[in-house]
């Protein structure tokens, strides 16, 4: 962001730079305690990251007020109009990532009910990278920096193969021990879910690099989710 004569301009394209630290660093943190939800059983954790959900839509409420407010009085242009544009995109993101960890909290409900089961340790190591998707893209966004959000963007396939990993270890264990198959179907949902945040922070990654430099990041963006060509219990919520 540039400085404008008009300060109170400068004041509002800064609130709405908060806004989406502030939209993040919850996001983050709601998938970091429902991922400690899921680990340790915690009921308790888990019904706090649900109800913390509607502080994530009350600021992009806000969010989209503000942008709404400050096209139609500032008639940015150039810059300022990127910037405010994929403000109004990103805050929408950031809600989905919102969304799914709260769906992750409300499967690590349903999962502590049931038997433990071995893969449950392979679902934090995925939730790890995908915080630091969102770490390094709130970084990015903060900082203008197009070459960190392009590394973002190439952390997907990884997040894509850990996916398809555990996909494939939850079908085995799910054949060789019919038992496991009700605890193992929360298990999958949770890391669909948790590969979804980690396309969301793509997707903001994708936006950073576009404020920064007025254009999307070219080429396809690089998969590594095969799951397609397997035998599916169940898709993404």
């Amino acid at each position: 962001m540039t400085d404008h004569i008009v300060k109170s301009f400068d004041v509002e394209l800064q609130k709405l730079a908060t806004m989406i630290v502030q939209m993040g660093g919850i996001a983050e943190a709601q998938l970091s305690s429902a991922i400690e939800a899921m680990v340790n059983r915690d009921q308790a954790l888990a019904t706090k990251v649900i109800d913390s959900d509607v502080t994530v839509d009350e600021i992009r409420t806000k969010a989209d007020d503000l942008v709404v407010e400050t096209l139609a009085r500032r008639q940015p242009m150039a810059t300022d109009l990127r910037f405010i544009v994929s403000v109004l995109r990103i805050a929408s993101e950031f809600e989905r990532i919102g969304d799914y960890a709260k769906n992750v909290a409300k499967r690590s409900i349903a999962l502590s009910q049931s038997p433990v089961v071995k893969p449950t340790s392979s679902v934090p190591r995925m939730a790890v990278v995908v915080q630091s998707q969102i770490r390094q893209t709130i970084d990015a966004f903060e900082q203008g920096n197009a070459p960190l959000a392009d590394s973002v963007r190439a952390q997907d396939q990884q997040v894509d193969e850990l996916y398809t990993s555990l996909f494939r270890e939850l079908l085995t264990y799910m054949m060789e021990d019919p038992r496991s198959i009700t605890a193992c179907t929360h298990l999958l949902f949770i890391a669909k879910n948790i590969e979804r945040i980690g396309d969301h922070a793509t997707n903001i990654a994708e936006l950073v690099h576009y404020t920064v430099l007025g254009k999307m990041p070219q080429g396809e963006r690089p998969k590594g989710d095969n799951t397609a060509y397997s035998l599916s219990p169940g898709a993404g919520e």
